[in-house]
């Protein structure tokens, strides 16, 4: 039997949706769920699990929604280790979760988190037992993660099957939040974990967080952009410097790490939330602007959760447009862009080919995976 460590961090990604670009620390979670924040670390680590049932895994876990309810939803009757105060978790248990799972002897841990997470996990571990993260945090810059959390099922269920799975050294890195708040990036190495690799289904660690140097070729994305752009319509614009671009030759200002809403040349609403958007464009015709986060290739599902599964399908493929220069895309070595929604249906519906506005009346197809 694979004996397979799962640990949940139930707080991570709460900030995405409300617009806290982060969620580390008590003050920051209670924040996110006082403004209305639904968890989702527990049903991303259900989606990572479905592809290990039926398959001969020995599930150790913590209890509660550190991993024991996930994984009874999931259909596995686990061994449960540890105790914690339910509603009151914190990266203190994360580390104790690591240690004991380690001595329990497991083969491969499974955990659900972003950077915080995975940096809690490093702090403890080091290389002493292999470690795959199931991306559900707002920053995930880490090398640690896989694609999708389906991906992650899959990666495993390799394992399990005896396929043959390179293992190598990947870096866990982390940001300042509240310097992110600010607009500014600064991503600092916190060590390395080994993890399994599978090309198709491993991020890689993000490109820097420095200003986009194609600047003229910017200049002539927006200028396509700003042409196609009709009257009284709403358009979400996200996150990212290749955005940054469009807004700055609107002359508008603009929310470096957040999503604008843009209608008739005028910023109708700045930094947004899920809900915030879902109310804007109730009624209203719409368009997303989006690009492609450097060196991984996701449109959605990082650091821009407030496109909720509702708006997604609202809008759907047809009215998202991706910008992205040419040196961006080819920088991803022919790896397909990924939409990471949380939902498989919504990232099924992202999937295939896509137009990517690459300049001025110029465009090229390329694949969104189906993960």
């Amino acid at each position: 039997m694979f004996r397979l460590g799962l640990i949940i961090n139930p707080l991570a990604g709460l900030g995405g949706s409300v617009a806290l670009k982060g969620s580390d620390g008590a003050e920051t979670a209670q924040l996110a769920l006082a403004r209305g924040a639904e968890p989702k670390a527990g049903l991303r680590t259900a989606q990572a699990l479905a592809p290990l049932v039926g398959l001969p895994v020995e599930l150790v876990t913590w209890p509660g929604e550190m991993g024991e309810d996930a994984a009874r939803d999931a259909g596995f009757e686990p061994q449960v280790i540890g105790e914690i105060t339910t509603g009151a978790t914190s990266a203190g248990d994360t580390e104790r979760a690591a240690l004991a799972m380690v001595e329990a002897g497991v083969d491969l841990i499974m955990f659900a988190g972003g950077d915080g997470t995975a940096r809690n996990i490093c702090h403890v571990l080091d290389d002493r037992v292999p470690v795959l993260g199931v991306p559900a945090g707002v920053k995930i810059h880490s090398g640690v993660y896989a694609v999708t959390p389906r991906a992650a099922g899959e990666v495993v269920a390799m394992l399990v099957k005896g396929e043959l799975v390179t293992l190598s050294e990947q870096e866990v890195r982390d940001i300042d939040e509240d310097a992110f708040r600010q607009g500014t990036v600064r991503a600092r190495y916190y060590g390395e974990l080994r993890v399994p690799q599978e090309h198709r289904y491993m991020q890689a660690v993000k490109q820097g967080g420095g200003k986009e140097t194609e600047e003229l070729v910017l200049d002539d994305i927006a200028a396509h952009v700003i042409e196609l752009m009709d009257a009284d319509v709403r358009y979400i614009m996200g996150s990212g410097s290749t955005v940054q671009a469009v807004m700055d030759q609107l002359q508008l200002e603009n929310t470096l790490l957040g999503v604008d809403v843009v209608e008739n040349g005028v910023v109708i609403a700045a930094d947004c939330t899920a809900e915030q958007l879902l109310s804007l464009t109730e009624g209203h015709e719409t368009r997303l602007i989006i690009t492609l986060i450097g060196g991984q290739g996701h449109i959605i599902g990082r650091g821009n959760q407030q496109l909720s599964v509702p708006l997604l399908q609202r809008l759907g493929k047809e009215n998202t447009w991706v910008i992205a220069t040419k040196t961006k895309l080819n920088a991803l070595d022919n790896r397909p862009l990924i939409a990471d929604s949380g939902d498989a249906a919504t990232n099924h519906q992202f999937s295939g080919l896509i137009p990517v506005i690459t300049g001025y009346h110029d465009q090229v197809l390329y694949n969104v995976a189906d993960l």
